[in-house]
């Protein structure tokens, strides 16, 4: 069975950056569409950004947008979520979660139901 490994979670201070990356523990990624959800405590996890399996494709909830970035290398199996201007309200558990398609597009990326890989997740503490 796959697995998703995230890495790159941390602390920072508000208005600092972080990089998380994800990759498969075997086989190739290029399949794949790729997610990152993030979870607040006692929230329910929800979407920050997409990517399409080419990377030509990417998609961002509105309060990330022009602060995050989605990049993908499928030459190293990698997904990337570059994070700047970080806020307290970013603070989370950040999960990866990919869906194999036979597309390069981005329908119904918001919801987890359609993900059948998740990462173990990685947090991120922004302090003010």
């Amino acid at each position: 069975q796959v697995q998703l490994v995230e890495s790159g979670g941390g602390s920072v201070q508000a208005g600092g950056s972080l990089r998380l990356s994800c990759a498969p523990s075997r086989g190739a990624f290029d399949s794949y569409t790729v997610a990152w959800f993030r979870q607040f405590p006692g929230k329910e996890r929800e979407f920050v950004s997409a990517i399409s399996r080419s990377g030509i494709r990417t998609y961002y909830e509105d309060s990330v947008k022009g602060r995050f970035t989605i990049s993908r290398d499928n030459a190293k199996n990698t997904v990337d979520l570059e994070m700047k201007w970080l806020q307290p309200e970013d603070t989370g558990v950040y999960y990866c979660a990919a869906q194999h398609r036979a597309d390069d597009g981005l329908e119904d990326v918001r919801r987890k139901d359609q993900y059948h890989l998740w990462g173990q997740g990685t947090q991120v503490t922004v302090s003010s």
